[in-house]
C-alpha cells in the first residue's frame, strides 16, 4: 500500500451529517487538512454528546457553510438544500439520528462514510461497545465504512482500529479512544479514496450468519442480578458506567448504583444468599459482596445523589443488596 504521504493532494468538499464530539472533531481535522466543508446537517444531541447544534451551527457560521437542523434528512426540501450547495465530493456522518435514505446517498460521488464502535461485519447496530464487554470480548472494534441505503452498517470497510478490552476496561474508556481515533481515522479514509474512489480494507460478508446485531439499551438494563457470577456482574457494572446512569440494585428503601468494583476472591468457604455484605473495609471505604459465584469488591457508588465510597452507606454485613 502506498504511504499516505505520498497520495495525491486534491481537497475534497465534504458534506457533515450527524452529531457528537466524533462528527465535529472530525469537522475540524478535516479543515485542518484543508478539505472544504460546504454544509453542516444536524439534529438534537443526546444528553452525554460534549457538543450540541448551537456548536455545530457556530462552527458553521465560522466557515461559511449552510446549516440545517433537522432529523429528517431524507425530506425534498433538504435534499434540495444540499444540491444547492453545488458538487459535494464525499459526506461524513456519525451519529445522525435518523436512517439515511438512498437520495441522500446518491448526491455524493464517493459515498458517506461513518464512523461504528463494533467490529463489523460482527458487531451492527446499536450499543456495540456495551454489548462487546458485557460478552467478554477481548477487544472492540472501530470502523470507518460507506454507508448503503436500506441496510445497517453493511457497506465496504475502509479503516479499521481495535481496542483491547481485558477484565476492568469501562465503556467510556472505549468512548474516550473513539473520540481520540475517530477524527483520524476519517481524515486517513478520505485520503485513501482520494487516490483510488474504489478503495477498501475489506469487503463485508454477505452472510447473516456473520452478522451480530445490537439493539439499544436502556437505563433499566443496568439492573444487578446478584445471582449472577462476580464475572458478568463486572461486566454489567462497565458496561453501564460513565457516560450511562450506572449499574444498580436496591440498599434497603434506596437505589445504590455501582461506578466502579472488581472482582475478589480471599480463599473463603461460605454458605450465603446472593447480594449478602460479606465484608466492610473501613480503612478504604470498599465492601465485599458475595454473588451467585464468586464475590465482588464494589469501591465506588452513588446513593440518594450522593456519590463516595459504598461504606458511607452500608453499615453492616446483615445488609443485603437486592
Amino acid at each position: 500500500m502506498q504511504p499516505l504521504a505520498n497520495i495525491s493532494n486534491k481537497k475534497m468538499r465534504v458534506a457533515i451529517i450527524g452529531r457528537s464530539e466524533y462528527t465535529y472533531e472530525s469537522a475540524l481535522l478535516l479543515l485542518e487538512h484543508g478539505h472544504e466543508i460546504p454544509i453542516i446537517i444536524t439534529a438534537k444531541e443526546a444528553p452525554e454528546y460534549y457538543y450540541t447544534s448551537k456548536d455545530f451551527e457556530a462552527l458553521a457560521n465560522k466557515i461559511g457553510a449552510k446549516f440545517i437542523h433537522t432529523p429528517k434528512i431524507n425530506k425534498p426540501e433538504v435534499i434540495e438544500q444540499i444540491k444547492s450547495c453545488g458538487e459535494i465530493n464525499i459526506s461524513v456522518s456519525i451519529n445522525y439520528s435518523g436512517v439515511i435514505e438512498d437520495e441522500v446517498i446518491s448526491l455524493f460521488p464517493y459515498g458517506i462514510l461513518n464512523a461504528h464502535a463494533g467490529d463489523l461485519p460482527k458487531y451492527r447496530g446499536n450499543a456495540c461497545m456495551a454489548w462487546a464487554i458485557i460478552n467478554g470480548e477481548d477487544k472492540i472494534g472501530l470502523c470507518i465504512h460507506k454507508m448503503i441505503p436500506g441496510e445497517l452498517d453493511s457497506g465496504d470497510i475502509i479503516v479499521r482500529k481495535y481496542f483491547p478490552v481485558h477484565e476492568n476496561t469501562r465503556v467510556g474508556e472505549g468512548f474516550e479512544w473513539m473520540r481520540k481515533e475517530t477524527p483520524g481515522m476519517m481524515l486517513e479514509a478520505i485520503t485513501h479514496l482520494q487516490k483510488d474512489k474504489n478503495y477498501f480494507l475489506q469487503k463485508q460478508s454477505l452472510n447473516p450468519k456473520d452478522a451480530l446485531r445490537g439493539y439499544p439499551r436502556t437505563p433499566d438494563d443496568g439492573k444487578i442480578d446478584w445471582s449472577k457470577s462476580n464475572l458478568e456482574i463486572l461486566r454489567l457494572i462497565n458496561a453501564s458506567s460513565e457516560p450511562f446512569p450506572g449499574a444498580y440494585c436496591a440498599l434497603n428503601s434506596s437505589v445504590i448504583r455501582v461506578w466502579r468494583a472488581e472482582v475478589f476472591d480471599d480463599g473463603e468457604i461460605y454458605l450465603a444468599a446472593p447480594g449478602q455484605i460479606s465484608k466492610i473495609n473501613h480503612d478504604n471505604g470498599s465492601v465485599e459482596v458475595i454473588t451467585g459465584k464468586g464475590k465482588l469488591l464494589i469501591t465506588d457508588v452513588t446513593v440518594d445523589q450522593t456519590r463516595s465510597t459504598p461504606a458511607d452507606f452500608i453499615k453492616s454485613t446483615r445488609q443485603r443488596l437486592t
